[in-house]
């Protein structure tokens, strides 16, 4: 019979080498978490030595008159009224857009449709659409929406545009938001007699708003850098008026007349002032990009604002 000592020394080592283990992805895990600190240092010096060149380079041009004043063939006298107007129109009209057929998009698919071959085709596209070059949406705008429908170089046109290039993205998104809700929360409805529309209107969507909110946040801050799509649409490069006004005197209060309008926007009007050899122009340049980022990241913070909010109020 076998001495009951003899049974201690395997499981013995076997505890030295599970902690040998341990230590060993200890080590690994602080390497990576090192490597990830790094790289975000990298980032953020980077973008910040950016962002403090510009203001640098632009900030005597930052006054009043700059964001009042249209371009001008004068350096000292142009201004981005035209532009930053156009901007928050056409990305206006992109959010109205993209948000409710790319939530509804998301929904459908991870709720409602049939787990078959033509939903895994679409869901395959829909990934690979997020990766498409910027410039493949717009001679897609440029067909469908300025010839086939006729709305020619306008502000829909452009927000439209925008919009088929951000969808992918909001989809995506709203996919990933809705799998991160736990099963017991649909088991729960369902348990107290909830139909499927129930379920989504008054859990899915609300627990999930966070995270859908999140990928809006990231098309809509590709969206505004956006060029090549809407210089393909036609997008001017000067304006010398601004857009109609959306409010009235008269009943219905609302006006639809600059959704028809000729638009340009910030990153065309900054292109056009660095392909000019004058030096002003190249400081013009530098000043509206560093309001094109403020005008970015006011969004961006805005929108991480509600998302907070959101998240505060969800009781699982």
């Amino acid at each position: 019979m076998q001495h009951p000592a003899s049974f201690a020394k395997p499981a013995t080592h076997s505890v030295a080498q599970i902690r040998a283990i341990i230590r060993k992805h200890k080590r690994w895990d602080l390497v990576f978490a090192g490597l990830g600190i790094l790289a975000l240092i990298i980032g953020v010096v980077t973008l910040a030595g950016l962002f403090i060149d510009l203001v640098a380079t632009g900030w005597g041009r930052l006054t009043p008159e700059f964001f009042t004043s249209f371009s001008s063939r004068r350096a000292t006298s142009a201004g981005i009224a035209a532009a930053m107007v156009g901007t928050l129109l056409v990305i206006l009209v992109t959010v109205m857009a993209a948000v409710p057929l790319g939530v509804g998009a998301g929904v459908y698919l991870e709720e409602y449709a049939p787990k078959n071959w033509l939903t895994g085709i679409i869901e395959i596209n829909i990934s690979n659409l997020a990766g498409v070059p910027s410039v493949v949406y717009g001679l897609l705008g440029l067909g469908l929406f300025v010839y086939a429908w006729n709305l020619d170089h306008s502000v829909v046109a452009a927000g439209l545009t925008l919009a088929l290039l951000i969808l992918p993205i909001v989809i995506v998104a709203t996919r990933e938001a809705i799998r991160t809700i736990p099963g017991h929360i649909r088991e729960g409805a369902y348990a107290l007699g909830a139909t499927k529309w129930q379920l989504v209107a008054h859990h899915i969507l609300p627990y999930s708003s966070a995270g859908i909110l999140t990928g809006i946040i990231i098309g809509v801050a590709r969206a505004i850098g956006e060029t090549a799509p809407l210089i393909t649409v036609g997008a001017a490069v000067a304006i010398f008026t601004l857009p109609s006004s959306p409010f009235r005197s008269d009943f219905p209060f609302l006006s639809l007349e600059w959704l028809k309008e000729p638009f340009t926007v910030m990153p065309i009007q900054m292109f056009q002032w660095t392909s000019r050899p004058d030096q002003a122009f190249q400081i013009n340049a530098a000043a509206a990009g560093v309001v094109l980022i403020v005008m970015t990241l006011a969004l961006n913070g805005l929108a991480i604002y509600i998302r907070y909010r959101l998240r505060k109020n969800i009781k699982w």
